[in-house]
């Protein structure tokens, strides 16, 4: 069986183009950079290879332009305007059923396409969320390559065991997808991606990725960021990333909303069905019973109850 993927449904399109948009006037452009042993105090020096070279996302559009595109995208979409830019984080809410997966990863490869940007790592609060994503980027390979020329793209799941994939995300010069659960980051003290490793070059992975800028794609951030402690915040934060894009049906903060389609646009539009529960009631009869509470009494402790009751006797009611 071979799965179809309808490529322009206007409401997965609106959503594309909100995030998109907020680069707008930002040229095709990445950053290169080398690693050297002995850098000067504003490079980065890190013990691996001289003649290694590195690939990232950068950002050439300053904030207030940034904030501008911003307030167009939510006056377009009948969202509030954000009054300053906060954060770079941006908020897409859109109803379970809505093809909130395929929108993620069809807005990465706009964005390269537009801009360049070519390393995204997308972020689940569980492995059951993890093992869905990568299965998306399998089934819809055919799909975004129709859709993108054929644009070379890798994806991976980050593995603590194998962090040659860390390496390669950082130097190659081909769109890169991370996906990673939070669990996998969140804990400093014994996650290997802090930690020095001979298999990036001696270099903790985690520094790799920040240098690469990458943006970050947030699965359902309610579950990610970590309540009030906070563990998948910070470690979102770690990786230094260009911008967080954040999408979920049931969002907790909303950072910077750029679209929003609600359980109730969903329904309008027709893409999801409306659920009508039928519950047991009884119907109007004669034979009903009759209870009236009348008061409550609270006396040292000691609950009382006044209630008026119908009772069946054999002089009648």
């Amino acid at each position: 069986m071979k799965l179809h993927f309808e490529p322009n449904l206007d409401y997965q399109l609106q959503a594309i183009e909100a995030v998109c948009d907020l680069f707008r006037g930002q040229e095709i452009c990445r950053t290169e950079f080398t690693v050297t042993r002995d850098a000067p105090d504003n490079q980065r020096a890190l013990p691996i290879a001289e003649n290694d070279f590195y690939t990232g996302n950068r950002l050439s559009l300053p904030d207030d332009e940034i904030l501008k595109n911003l307030n167009n995208i939510q006056l377009r979409n009948g969202l509030a305007p954000s009054v300053e830019l906060v954060s770079g984080d941006f908020t897409v809410e859109m109803e379970t059923g809505t093809g909130k997966t395929y929108v993620y990863l069809r807005t990465l490869f706009e964005l390269n396409k537009r801009y360049g940007f070519n390393k995204f790592v997308i972020v689940v609060p569980s492995v059951a969320i993890k093992e869905g994503v990568y299965k998306s980027l399998q089934v819809t390979e055919e799909h975004f390559h129709g859709l993108y020329a054929n644009t070379p793209y890798e994806y991976f799941i980050y593995d603590s065991a194998q962090l040659g994939q860390v390496r390669n995300f950082a130097t190659s010069t081909h769109i890169q997808i991370m996906i990673v659960t939070v669990g996998a980051i969140n804990k400093k003290d014994v996650n290997n991606l802090y930690k020095d490793s001979e298999r990036t070059g001696g270099e903790r992975p985690i520094d790799l990725i920040k240098a690469t800028r990458p943006i970050l794609i947030v699965d359902e951030p309610q579950s990610v960021d970590g309540g009030l402690e906070g563990r998948g915040k910070a470690a979102l934060a770690a990786m230094a990333p260009l911008c967080t894009l954040r999408y979920s049906a049931t969002h907790v903060d909303k950072h910077h909303m750029v679209y929003r389609l609600d359980a109730v646009d969903a329904y309008e539009r027709g893409l999801v069905k409306q659920i009508e529960v039928a519950s047991a009631a009884i119907q109007p009869t004669n034979n009903a019973p009759f209870v009236r509470l009348i008061s409550v009494s609270n006396r040292r402790g000691v609950l009382n109850a006044k209630v008026e009751l119908d009772v069946d006797t054999v002089g009648g009611v």
